[in-house]
């Protein structure tokens, strides 16, 4: 792997950090108890700045896997601003339920969705605080068990804690039997010295991207999904699916990305 690609991401992270110090700083200043999550204000200002160029970064491929498959009730994992929603086709989607543990994206997403048509007043638009691993307060929230008929996630899951473990009780408890997991996000490359240089460089990535792995194998998460039948038989979760990469990604990216379209069994 050549160097330059090695230490990429220093000019990434000089331009966030040239962008997001000072407000986090002042953010800091006026209101002191941020210091517990100064990564995740760090965060915010930085998406302030570069969500619009990462969003259309990976456009065309966002659009070919969300806006033919999203239908019914969506559940989009770590929504950010909300620019998922421009991806959705609406005449398809009946209630965006929109998961974002950082408080201060909520406005951003509010605002787009309701230039899309999902609204907090009439149902069809729910903005949940909590984070991935709170199945529970999902379900309670949303009714009980199964309410998603399609779950999203756009470079999210890779700042999730237990991530193995949240995907599988997302899909099993959250999902409906039929319904469609749907990513696209960075992973852990298959290439082993490409694999190393993500796992050397993420402590020092996710201090400032509020959790951010660049070695995780997400894609591999998802794709072996077990549950158990009747007869304690282990099976695939899944009744089809399929992964493939983002056109023109170098293999010496250590953003690697992989997108999937996943249907669950109907038991």
């Amino acid at each position: 792997m050549k160097l330059a690609a090695a230490f990429a991401l220093f000019s990434d992270l000089h331009a966030a950090v040239r962008v997001a110090f000072w407000p986090t700083l002042k953010d800091v200043y006026h209101n002191p108890a941020l210091i517990l999550h100064v990564s995740r204000t760090f965060m915010t200002h930085v998406w302030t700045a570069f969500s619009a160029p990462a969003d259309e970064n990976g456009r065309p491929v966002k659009r070919a896997l969300l806006q033919p498959n999203a239908t019914g009730t969506v559940l989009d994992l770590g929504a950010g601003f909300g620019h998922t929603i421009q991806y959705l086709n609406c005449s398809k989607v009946t209630k965006y339920v929109a998961l974002e543990p950082n408080a201060q994206m909520h406005s951003h997403i509010r605002r787009t969705a309701e230039c899309a048509g999902f609204r907090e007043s009439d149902g069809s638009l729910v903005i949940l605080s909590c984070g991935a691993e709170d199945t529970m307060q999902i379900l309670e929230v949303l009714g009980g068990p199964h309410p998603v008929d399609t779950i999203i996630s756009v470079l999210t899951l890779c700042s999730i804690p237990s991530l193995k473990g949240v995907i599988t009780s997302l899909v099993r408890d959250v999902l409906k039997p039929g319904g469609q997991f749907l990513f696209y996000e960075h992973v852990l490359s298959p290439r082993a010295d490409v694999a190393w240089w993500q796992r050397f460089w993420t402590p020092l990535w996710s201090i400032f991207f509020d959790g951010c792995r660049l070695d995780c194998p997400t894609h591999l998460y998802i794709e072996n999904i077990k549950y158990v039948d009747d007869d304690g038989k282990e099976l695939s979760i899944w009744d089809e699916g399929e992964t493939w990469g983002k056109p023109g990604d170098s293999e010496e990216n250590l953003w690697w990305h992989q997108a999937g379209q996943f249907r669950k069994r109907v038991e």
